[in-house]
């Protein structure tokens, strides 16, 4: 799997925020973490992008591609290795989409909690990726380094 790009406010939003009350905090385990898929003309602000909204021109929804839910980790673990002091939370299922009818194109996947409404990261593809019926585009996430990782030092 490429690189996950996060999101600068990602580490505040873990612990609830900037200020007292700001926002929900991102529970990897318990809330819902969804992959969303965007297209070419999405572009990332990683200082200011903190909501989805901030995040816009995601792939319409049809044709094998279910807009604003996406892709829903439904197998997540989130686990400490002391030996190598680092966090990983990763799902055990790689996200995955069949297209249908017209198809889609995506150019990039945004990995977020939508419980709290807080953005984690984005993918990019590094181009766009064009899907006909019965095209299938997965995620694969690595086995070692998870969907993310958090090393203490």
């Amino acid at each position: 799997m490429a690189t996950l790009l996060l999101f600068g406010k990602v580490g505040s939003n873990i612990f609830g925020g900037e200020t007292e009350g700001e926002s929900e905090k991102i529970d990897w385990l318990t809330d819902t973490i969804a992959t969303t898929l965007h297209t070419a003309t999405t572009s990332f602000d990683v200082d200011a992008d903190e909501a989805f909204a901030d995040v816009g021109d995601e792939v319409a929804n049809g044709n094998g591609y279910t807009a604003t839910t996406g892709y829903p980790l439904v197998n997540k673990t989130l686990t400490y290795n002391a030996t190598g002091n680092k966090t990983v939370m990763d799902n055990t299922v790689d996200p995955t989409w069949t297209a249908s009818g017209a198809g889609f194109a995506a150019n990039s996947a945004v990995f977020r909690d939508s419980t709290s409404d807080n953005l984690i990261g984005y993918l990019p593809f590094g181009s766009t990726i064009t899907l006909a019926a019965s095209d299938t585009l997965t995620i694969n996430l690595d086995a070692t380094s998870g969907v993310w990782y958090a090393t203490a030092v």
